[in-house]
């Protein structure tokens, strides 16, 4: 028998799974910058920020006292203490917060796969406000349970609202997805907005997951969180980590804050997946967050960069009236829409901007908006406002072009 031409066929579990874009934009970027190119990645969300001096002697000093094994599934339990009493500051509800109610995960990407594989199946749709960072389509998607889009309004920043995710929902509908200050629109939700979300959400019976990874990055005021509005918490799970406020990417520690039955379940299901994460990263992530107003401060400086480089990009962009632009209260994006009416006009420009002009962004094709794009600001201001200048020629060359 001849030998089949090709013997992988993916199982139905990921038989529909797409790569990320956000990560494949980066590797492309970093390929022409291997090759020789002078490139300006503003694909990735990363800060470029170091990690606070203080957290890397922490993480330095827990090796050194043994910090190298094995620890709870669920995450060392000064940490998860440190989590709860955190949480607990913002919750006014009932059901106390506790320990018990965290989950450390390997990154908040980790805990939102937990807590859609634990919550979510077959035959299960779960609501994402669109455009919506691209992985809470995959996650959902490898839970079996469908993902439905439901398309934000451009003119409030693309945030959706209660009455637009009554009108998508089914009797199938099991749960939401929030995420604010948003990646990739930087649109931050008022308490008021927040509020009536989960109000709906409650009087529905749906689990609403809320990642909250930029809860620290918002600009003109801090941002809402679930936590500051919801009144019950016992389909609310909260995902966030110390990747973005702390400039703590590559420590690889997300967390969930959920009712004891959920992040009971979540731990067993972590147990036979990834178990603990990193001992050290742990001990860093509790650094970060009993770091007081010496770490806070370092923290501040970094979101005061941003808001300067937001500005600074913003002045720019503007220079060309006829760009629609989201402009970010939070987070470190800027989405705009790309030039011309092509469907997949976003994909044309980043392709473009990439290879002729060296500036790396991402289509807004990853988002669920193909038309848009989403370029960060994470990076130097001077190479921010270069980039910024290169995009609007670029756009108006493809505009009449």
């Amino acid at each position: 028998m001849s030998r089949p031409a090709d013997p992988f066929t993916p199982s139905l579990n990921i038989a529909q799974l797409k790569e990320s874009a956000t990560i494949a934009a980066s590797a492309r970027a970093r390929a022409l910058k291997a090759a020789g190119r002078t490139i300006i990645d503003l694909g990735i969300g990363e800060p470029d920020f170091a990690t606070p001096v203080s957290i890397r002697a922490a993480a330095a000093a827990a090796v050194e006292a043994g910090a190298t094994k094995y620890t709870a599934t669920e995450g060392i339990l000064p940490l998860r203490e440190a989590i709860a009493r955190e949480a607990a500051g913002r919750w006014k509800g009932p059901l106390p917060i506790s320990a018990t109610d965290v989950v450390v995960s390997g990154g908040s990407k980790q805990s939102l796969f937990n807590a859609c594989f634990s919550l979510f199946g077959p035959g299960d749709e779960v609501l994402i406000p669109t455009p919506s960072w691209t992985s809470y389509y995959e996650i959902v998607g490898l839970t079996r349970a469908t993902a439905v889009s439901v398309m934000g309004d451009p003119a409030d920043g693309y945030r959706v609202n209660a009455a637009t995710l009554a009108a998508h929902a089914t009797e199938r509908t099991r749960g939401l997805m929030l995420n604010s200050p948003c990646n990739p629109t930087g649109a931050v939700y008022s308490a008021a907005a927040l509020r009536e979300i989960l109000a709906l959400a409650a009087d529905r019976g749906w689990w609403v997951i809320s990642d909250e990874i930029y809860r620290h990055i918002a600009y003109d005021a801090p941002a809402t969180t679930a936590f500051d509005v919801a009144t019950d918490r016992d389909r609310l799970i909260i995902v966030d980590g110390v990747a973005k406020s702390y400039a703590m990417t590559g420590w690889r520690i997300g967390w969930t804050v959920s009712a004891p039955a959920v992040a009971k379940a979540m731990t067993a299901l972590q147990s036979h997946t990834t178990s603990n994460p990193a001992a050290v990263s742990q001990h860093a992530a509790l650094a970060a967050l009993n770091g007081g107003e010496a770490v806070m401060a370092e923290v501040r400086a970094m979101v005061s960069a941003f808001h300067a480089r937001r500005d600074a990009a913003l002045r720019i962009l503007q220079q060309e009236p006829a760009i629609q632009i989201i402009p970010p209260d939070g987070a470190f994006y800027l989405y705009f829409r790309a030039p011309g009416d092509a469907p997949d006009a976003g994909t044309r420009f980043a392709d473009r901007l990439l290879e002729q002009h060296g500036i790396a962004i991402v289509t807004g094709a990853a988002f669920g908006t193909p038309q848009w794009v989403r370029a960060s600001y994470a990076t130097a201001q001077p190479l921010v406002e270069k980039a910024m200048r290169a995009i609007v020629a670029a756009w108006r060359d493809g505009a009449v072009s």
